[in-house]
């Protein structure tokens, strides 16, 4: 049998880490097994319906490289993939099951249903008043009245299911409420048409979320009733978020950005976010690997990998693994990606892939550049403490001893001759000169065109993006407030 997976997210928001991975879960099993991924949306919730969720997902799926075999705008043999559009064949199957005595039309009015309690009660939100009337009655009644199709649950006995994950799974029959399959306006419940359109798009293997393991019953009681073979089961761990004081939840918006569209906004490369949330709860059997392509992790993945326990997310870890793509990567389409983030440039437009060439090992995410290039654009205010440096033994005194001879020696470079290598070559030979020690000399030197103890790039390179002008008086300016 060949293997099919499918993604069916909801348009009531945006695609957040947990759905994010479930899709690329259920891509990466169906494209190591040469089987097909679908994607379907599943719209049935028209009260939270996000009228552009649809392109979201869309868009986002496209950047982070998980392509459909089949689903809406792409087409396949088992459309349509909206389930909006397949209303008719929901009506069929509902109608069957009311046939097979496996449901019942239940013409309760919602404030009854909203409001029975007490013994009656004891079903988990509806009290079975329509369950028992005679199917003639209630046929007759349902060309009258409004009515929704309730599942007629067992009373007693255990459904049970196997989760290739979690293992066998049972749940007591009298805990499962008759839940709704088609609402009066004849739109589907959840979890009546994802068990119709799985069963009629022949998917195999259900990869989802872990909160869907207490409505797994109903669905292999659907699947039993209409006398179909359930596919294969798959409840995925919850991805979990860190608090500043340490204790861990549900991953959300408390945590910092959630879904992809935020952290690619951030700067965090679409490559690198899905092989960090490749490895949210899998790891590849064998190996200590952690940077994947996405061929890489399609030919590593398998269902063996994952794990039961919640996986916790790591923006350090995601920050590290980002930093390890901008390094591999082309240092053109480095530059190319990176200039939109770094704000006007003024006067440096010109040296950006100077610029650029100094972020590219330094940063883990794209959104740091601003803040790693202030220093280049605006000299941050006078602090002397900089000029300290206990490592190189540096004092403000050496700063002012050594600071009036590099000025000398740099205002008779011509400026054809300001470039990183020849100002380097000239700051070298002068050092060696006078006896200094090559990290102690060039300390000050840098701290007074800078104004940072950090930057990317070290002196010389700096002092060519700035420019002589500009050099020559940051350093001049740096010199009159240390004397």
């Amino acid at each position: 049998m060949k293997v099919r997976t499918r993604f069916a997210p909801s348009p009531t928001g945006y695609m957040h880490i947990g759905n994010l991975r479930t899709a690329l879960y259920a891509y990466l099993f169906a494209k190591k097994n040469k089987g097909d991924f679908i994607l379907r949306i599943e719209d049935t919730d028209r009260a939270r319906y996000v009228p552009d969720a649809v392109d979201f997902i869309k868009r986002t799926l496209k950047a982070a490289n998980i392509v459909a075999d089949e689903g809406p705008g792409i087409g396949g043999e088992f459309g349509p993939y909206v389930q909006s559009e397949r209303m008719e064949i929901y009506k069929k199957y509902a109608m069957e099951l009311i046939e097979k005595g496996a449901a019942y039309p239940c013409f309760c009015d919602d404030k009854r249903e909203e409001t029975a309690n007490g013994e009656d009660n004891k079903f988990g939100g509806y009290n079975r008043a329509c369950r028992d009337i005679p199917a003639d009655e209630a046929k007759k009644r349902m060309e009258n009245e409004p009515f929704v199709v309730r599942q007629k649950m067992p009373l007693t006995g255990e459904t049970s299911y196997f989760d290739v994950l979690h293992g066998a799974i049972s749940f007591n029959n009298e805990e499962l409420e008759d839940q709704v399959l088609l609402k009066r306006d004849g739109m589907p419940t959840y979890n009546f048409a994802n068990v119709i359109d799985d069963h009629l798009m022949e998917v195999t293997h259900i990869i989802r979320g872990a909160e869907f393991i207490t409505s797994t019953p109903k669905h292999v009681l659907l699947y039993q009733a209409l006398g179909w073979e359930p596919p294969a089961f798959i409840h995925l761990a919850p991805v979990m978020g860190k608090a500043a004081d340490g204790s861990v939840s549900k991953l959300s918006k408390r945590h910092g950005a959630t879904s992809f569209e935020d952290l690619a906004n951030m700067g965090y490369l679409p490559e690198a976010i899905v092989n960090y949330v490749a490895l949210l709860g899998w790891n590849p059997k064998n190996s200590t690997q952690e940077i994947f392509s996405m061929d890489e992790l399609i030919e590593e993945f398998s269902l063996e990998g994952l794990s039961k326990s919640n996986s916790v997310f790591d923006y350090e870890k995601l920050g590290w693994m980002n930093g390890e793509y901008l390094k591999a990567m082309d240092s053109a389409k480095f530059s190319e990606l990176a200039k939109p983030f770094a704000g006007d440039l003024g006067a440096l437009e010109a040296e950006w892939e100077k610029i650029a060439a100094l972020l590219k090992t330094r940063i883990s995410r794209l959104d740091e550049i601003p803040a790693e290039i202030a220093f280049l654009k605006e000299m941050p205010p006078f602090d002397a403490s900089l000029y300290i440096n206990k490592r190189n033994k540096v004092t403000a005194e050496f700063a002012k001893e050594i600071l009036p001879n590099v000025l000398e020696l740099l205002e008779t470079v011509p400026d054809n001759e300001w470039e990183n290598d020849k100002l380097y070559e000239k700051l070298n030979a002068f050092i060696t000169e006078k006896g200094y020690k090559k990290g102690a000399a060039l300390w000050p030197i840098r701290i007074s065109v800078s104004g940072k103890s950090a930057t990317p790039g070290g002196a010389t390179e700096i002092l060519a993006i700035l420019g002589k002008t500009e050099s020559l008086a940051r350093m001049k300016n740096s010199l009159q407030n240390l004397t």
